[in-house]
């Protein structure tokens, strides 16, 4: 049978997830995302390897922006086929996009008045990668699919969605080709989660498939089980009411915000930390919030008891949505400890930088990370203990406490990861190991080999495979 795969992106990285299928009967892509590290940032604005009017669909994974972002890309260049997703999945999307691409334009218009004012070119065009207008194109091509309901995607090719335990709505894809009396199966997994999480089920294992794309960003490491969040959360609190500073907390707005907003609720309600203010500081997160009410069934049994008894994790005593801009800029003439929740959870853009402009020199204050910082953002210099960082074009020297708590992680770990591979019997044929850092990417590998005497590849960003 031919067929083929063309890696995009994703390929010894983190970020933007993109491969292009190629079968007898159509071309499409799994994931259309963006690139978020700072060396990558070129690829965004990089042809795509085929012209999207001859795509016949994208199957998207989950909403996050480094699976979905370039899809209105896709769309203002021509592609006209159907995005299939989860329901969920739709309606994430919608927001993170509507909101990228307000970010992009806001931060083309700032970058342009900066360069000319300082007299200098950045190594990118200063215009937005996409417009509000192309997101409004986007929207009407998404096709919904329900969790283990297969759906034709081309002749002779079918897909089925099944639960990843990622984030809210978030699938892994087995798809199937036929072409005459041959049949090949690909799993790709998207971004796996992680067993016995609050909230979501656990992560769906396979049987038997022909091959295996798979994500790897803690294949190198375990995560430190002697971690508790609760423990951990409370801690970082009490310290920083002891100090009497603010807690600055970047968070993606999918997932990680709800999840921060259930472990504080349960705190508060255990009486271990003092009900401080708490703001969410991101109408992106507050919609992303709505959503996780109106998909209740997709919650694990002891979310949905939680729900039963009359409790919600997204309200609580001190807990304050703020939506705009003025609002934002209130939160700066704070006393006293509050805690602010803001976006990007990279702190690559968004209102965060502004938090942190604010509170970065003040010893006194706690910049709190709970989610995965890439090579390359501002996240992980600051995590990576620099002493100075340049935000919004002005150097700020770093004196507030730094703190991280891992176990907030959405990511499978080696453990975990192994886990999910071990239930595929009997082995595929050829596993293509992707999403994460080079050194992270190559350990599992080699691992997968060594340990586990399986047939793993290290794809190249841009390599073609042939699966026959």
């Amino acid at each position: 049978m031919n067929m083929s795969l063309t890696f995009c992106g994703a390929a010894r990285n983190v970020t933007g997830s993109r491969t292009l299928i190629e079968t007898p009967t159509a071309r499409f892509l799994v994931d259309c995302g963006m690139h978020q590290e700072r060396e990558f940032l070129s690829r965004n604005w990089e042809p795509f390897r085929i012209p999207p009017r001859e795509l016949k669909a994208v199957l998207l994974t989950h909403a996050h922006l480094d699976h979905c972002g370039l899809l209105p890309k896709l769309v203002a260049e021509g592609f006209e086929g159907a995005i299939i997703g989860t329901r969920a999945t739709a309606e994430i999307a919608k927001i993170i996009l509507q909101d990228a691409a307000r970010l992009q334009e806001e931060d083309a218009a700032y970058k342009k008045k900066r360069h000319q004012r300082e007299g200098r070119r950045g190594p990118f065009p200063v215009i937005p990668l996409y417009t509000a207008a192309d997101v409004e194109r986007t929207l009407p091509l998404f096709r919904t699919v329900e969790y283990e309901e297969p759906v034709e995607v081309a002749p002779g090719v079918t897909a089925t969605y099944y639960d990843a335990g990622h984030v809210l709505g978030s699938a892994m894809i087995k798809i199937l080709v036929r072409d005459g009396a041959e049949e090949r199966s690909i799993v790709f997994s998207g971004d796996i989660g992680r067993w016995d999480r609050v909230m979501l089920e656990d992560p769906h294992t396979f049987h038997n498939p022909d091959y295996v794309v798979m994500e790897s960003t803690y294949g190198d490491r375990n995560h430190d089980d002697r971690q508790d969040i609760k423990e951990d959360l409370a801690a970082v609190v009490n310290d920083a009411v002891a100090a009497g500073g603010h807690i600055i907390v970047p968070s993606f707005a999918l997932q990680r915000a709800q999840e921060m907003l259930y472990y504080l609720n349960e705190l508060i309600l255990a009486k271990r930390i003092p009900s401080i203010p708490v703001y969410l500081d991101s109408p992106m997160a507050i919609r992303v919030t709505e959503v996780f009410k109106r998909h209740e069934k997709l919650f694990d049994p002891e979310m949905k008891d939680f729900l039963k008894n009359g409790r919600s994790p997204f309200d609580f005593p001190g807990l304050h949505m703020v939506q705009t801009s003025g609002e934002s800029k209130q939160l700066n003439y704070l006393k006293g400890t509050a805690m602010i929740i803001a976006g990007s959870g990279m702190c690559t853009g968004g209102r965060i930088k502004h938090h942190l402009v604010n509170n970065i020199s003040r010893p006194e204050a706690t910049i709190l990370f709970i989610g995965y910082q890439a090579i390359g953002t501002l996240g992980r210099q600051i995590v990576d203990g620099a002493k100075s960082v340049r935000i919004l074009g002005v150097f700020h020297s770093v004196r507030a406490r730094i703190a991280q708590i891992g176990g907030f992680s959405a990511h499978a770990d080696r453990n975990d990861l192994v886990r999910w591979l071990s239930t595929i019997t009997p082995n595929p044929r050829r596993i293509f190991v992707m999403h994460g850092e080079e050194n992270a990417v190559k350990k599992f590998a080699r691992f997968l080999k060594e340990e586990k005497s399986l047939s793993v590849v290290v794809p190249h960003y841009g390599q073609t495979v042939s699966l026959d």
